[in-house]
This record gives structure tokens, sequence and C-alpha cells, in this order.
């Protein structure tokens, strides 16, 4: 008979919040600032700040679903209470996975560019080797990979603070400067803000990996949501000041041009050779490509412990206690897409699909409040957030294929 074993409950408050707040701050900032400001100019710090405000209306909604529903599955499951069709809870499976392997994919693109600044080996063996060495991380076990990814959050934070430090001196302009901040009430200075917003989205997913380990941390219906919150918070702190930083210091035209964005802002203000932020980058590039593999894993285990998946996908190992076939696979799809797509291509995509997720998301719990009272202990919120959550994200989607369409 085979033995059934269960994921680890380990994971404490402070572990699950450096875990999210290590890939959202890994995700983006570090190797897209440049690239939202080539397409919102000075007004990159207000894309930032309406991708803020996307990011809280739906964390509000994750907060909220994950203490009413701690399960690995994450998003299948709450489709699936939202909406009680199997199908449309594997479709939103299946599409929170693929935004974790096109993410993963695009920040191992974004290692890269961060390592050319040191040696300029071929890209494809550079990929290769790291995403192995990721998977393997990812198997060997959730204490082990969440301890890493902990100690790197530390680093990614202290990165973004001696940018802060290097560069801070151009926020004393920032009185003077603050006219060229704020975008004039003209379509086509919106229009260049909302493509910023597009990909300065990428730079807040995260939280949303949070909900997939689930049923590895402890008291989950109490600290995921407060863990969700937090990370969502310190990194909408953090991304409007270095974007702020950014376009102050160095013009968006310039920003918009490097693979290391950072790098060029530490070089630019410093006169120094950018050593110690393109380190500090690589290991937050790493970090967020590492969660997002973990995430994608636990949601394939999570599917197939529902009955929705192959029960393959759901044996976890008995020493690593870690879904080991499920692991691989991603680890796979991951190194296919690094291999094949571009770093902008990939952002776009994956912030593309995950605004579809967080639409079914934002649906599937304002249907779920409307017919489920308020379970006990469970801190809810007012039905407008996920409302305001749906509309804010599909006035997004919306927006992005006009563009892509020429319209």
């Amino acid at each position: 008979m085979t033995q059934h074993v269960e994921l680890k409950r380990t994971l404490s408050l402070t572990q699950i919040t450096f875990y999210g707040l290590g890939t959202i701050l890994g995700a983006g900032i570090y190797v897209l600032v440049g690239k939202v400001a080539g397409d919102a100019g000075m007004y990159a710090p207000v894309s930032f700040v309406v991708a803020a405000v996307l990011a809280v209306l739906t964390g509000l909604s994750y907060a909220e679903l994950c203490a009413r529903y701690p399960k690995s599955a994450g998003v299948a499951f709450y489709t699936h209470q939202g909406f009680g069709r199997q199908h449309l809870s594997v479709t939103a499976g299946f599409l929170i996975i693929l935004t974790g392997l096109v993410s993963a994919a695009t920040l191992v693109n974004g290692f890269v560019g961060y390592l050319q600044v040191f040696v300029a080996a071929p890209d494809w063996i550079v990929i290769t080797l790291l995403v192995l060495a990721l998977g393997a991380l990812a198997a060997w076990g959730i204490d082990e990979s969440v301890f890493a990814a902990s100690a790197i959050t530390l680093i990614e934070v202290g990165g973004l603070l001696l940018i802060l430090f290097v560069a801070g001196g151009s926020l004393a302009d920032l009185p003077a400067r603050l006219p060229e901040l704020i975008p004039p009430l003209d379509a086509s200075a919106w229009h260049g803000v909302l493509l910023g917003t597009f990909l300065a989205f990428y730079a807040f997913i995260g939280f949303e990996d949070m909900v997939n380990v689930a049923e590895e941390v402890k008291r989950p219906e109490r600290n995921l949501p407060r863990a969700i919150l937090i990370a969502i918070g310190v990194s909408t702190l953090l991304y409007l000041l270095v974007s702020l930083v950014a376009v102050l210091a160095l013009p968006p035209a310039e920003l918009s041009q490097t693979r290391a964005p950072l790098a060029l802002i530490y070089e630019r203000t410093t006169g120094s050779a950018p050593t110690l932020i393109s380190v500090i980058s690589l290991f937050a590039v790493v970090n967020g490509a590492l969660v997002q593999i973990i995430m994608g894993s636990r949601v394939f285990y999570g599917m197939s412990r529902e009955g929705w998946l192959h029960r393959a996908l759901g044996h976890v190992h008995v020493r690593t206690r870690t879904p080991l076939l499920a692991t691989a696979l991603v680890t796979a799809l991951v190194l296919v897409l690094a291999l094949w797509l571009p770093l902008v291509t990939l952002a776009k995509a994956t912030s593309f699909i995950i605004l579809i997720v967080f639409a079914i998301i934002n649906l599937a719990l304002a249907r779920i409040k409307l017919r489920v009272s308020r379970p006990d202990g469970v801190r809810t919120y007012p039905m407008w957030v996920p409302v305001a959550g749906f509309l804010t994200t599909i006035a997004l989607v919306l927006f992005q294929l006009a563009s892509w369409l020429g319209v």
C-alpha cells in the first residue's frame, strides 16, 4: 500500500511574509523599472501607483479567500467554490501555473542581463544551469527553499535601500520637478501611463503565490491574510521611491535601453563600477524565479489532490516532503519558455494572464459572498472590494488588447 504523505506545516507569519515579499520584489523592479520608464516616461511612478491600487484591491480579495479556504490548490479551489464548475476551476489553475512558468522564465532572462555585467557567457548555458539549480532547490524541501528565499529577500531589500541611498540626492529636486511627474489630463499622456501600468503590474505579481503554500503555513487563516497585505504594502512603498529616484536620476529613454537598470543608476550616480548592486540584483532575480517554481508545483499538487489531475502529480516524497514530479514538470517547462521567448514579451504575457486570473478570483469572491455566510474567525471585506477588483483588472486587460490591436 502506498504511504500517504502530507506537506509539512512549518511556515510562520514572518517566513511566509518574506516568502511573498521576496517574489514580489524580485519579480519586476530589478528588471523592468527601465522598461516601464520607456512606456510612461517621467510618469513611471504614476504607473507604479496605479498598478499598486489594482494589486491592493485583488490582494484584499485573496486575503479573504485564503482565510476562508486555506488550500494549496489556491486559485483553482477558490474558483470551484465560487462557480462550482470543475472545468473552469482547472482552467483557472492552469492559468496561474502558466503565470508562474512565464514569470520564472522572465526572471531567468533578467538574471542573464545582470550577469553580463561580470561575464559574457552564452545565454542558453546560463539559463539552463540556473533553472536546473532552482528546480533542485525547490525539490529539496520547503524549509530549505523558504530559508533561502527569506535570506535573499533581506538582500533584495538591502539592494533597493542601497539605490535609494546612492541616488536619493535626486529626491531633493522633487519639489522643483514635481510638475514633470504629474501627467496632464491628456489622452496621449495617460495612454503611456497605462502602458507602463500594464508592465509595472508585473512587478506586483507574487502575493498570489503565497496562497499556494497554505497547507505548509501555521494558522493559515490568520497568518496568510496578514502576510499578503504586509508584503503588498512594503513593496508598494519601495517601488514608489525607487521609480521616483530612477526617473529623476536618469532620462527615461536611457533607462529603457538597459537590461540592468539599477546597475546603470548606481554607476551613473556614484561613478563606480556597479558590482555590488549587480550581485544583489542577481540574488533578487533568482529568488523570484525560485518562488514561482515552488508555486507552480504546489498548484499541480493541490489540483491533483482534489482529483482534477493525475494522482502522480500529488505524490509527496517521504523524505523531502515535496511533490517531486510536479516540481520536475514545472522546472522543465520554465526551461523551455526561458530559452524560447525574450524578456519583455514574457513579462507582458505574464501580466495579461494574471490579470485574467485576478478578474476570475474577484468575481468568484463576489459570488461566494452572496451565497455563503461569513465564517467564524475570518476577516471579510465589503462587497465593493471584489467588484472594484474585477472591474479594474478587466479594464486594464481590455486596454492592453486595444493597444495590441492598434485601436
